[in-house]
């Protein structure tokens, strides 16, 4: 509904319709990987504004979740999922399928730009592997850049992290130059 909003607003906020992106760090990269894959045939297309797509041109995740179905989470992202959810991640209630970004994923998604910390303890790197890999298994632009020595959130974790939060910002100014 946002990005509906956006559309129908683009005049009064000086935006072009047509070239909007969406960026977001854990829970944000997760629901900003749900925006880039989850079409209107999921069933989140809801409420005002329904003449306009919800549709979005680039997708910048920094280490989210993408398949709530799989193992391997740290504690504190699996109470998490476990509070919003109700079911464990590695198991399947039939929710955490319908909120998995890689369950959506077809041809013609957005080019996905994807951050993630080697030594990620909340969620696990293989998250980002399996997003990046289905992708572009799918024929869709994927880009995953694997961030050494960084834990959650680009902690520091057993020396400086690279590339570095800059080179992070610089890549990520990149792609939405070229994307939108």
């Amino acid at each position: 509904c946002a990005v509906r909003y956006l559309r129908a607003n683009a005049k009064r906020y000086g935006i072009n319709p047509s070239q909007i992106g969406a960026w977001g760090g854990s829970a944000g990269g997760h629901l900003v990987s749900m925006l880039g894959t989850a079409g209107p045939s999921a069933g989140f297309d809801a409420g005002q504004y329904p003449e306009q797509p919800s549709s979005i041109q680039a997708v910048v995740d920094m280490f989210g979740p993408a398949d709530l179905t799989a193992g391997g989470w740290g504690s504190y992202a699996t109470s998490v999922v476990q509070q919003v959810f109700g079911a464990t991640p590695g198991q399947d209630n039939g929710v955490l399928a319908k909120a998995s970004p890689v369950t959506y994923i077809q041809p013609n998604d957005p080019p996905f730009l994807i951050f993630q910390g080697v030594n990620d303890a909340v969620v696990p790197p293989s998250q980002s592997q399996e997003l990046a890999t289905r992708l572009q298994a799918a024929g869709d632009s994927a880009t995953l850049v694997m961030v050494q020595k960084a834990g959650h959130r680009f902690t520091p974790a057993g020396g400086p992290i690279s590339p570095s939060l800059d080179q992070i910002a610089a890549t990520t100014t990149r792609f939405f130059g070229q994307h939108l």
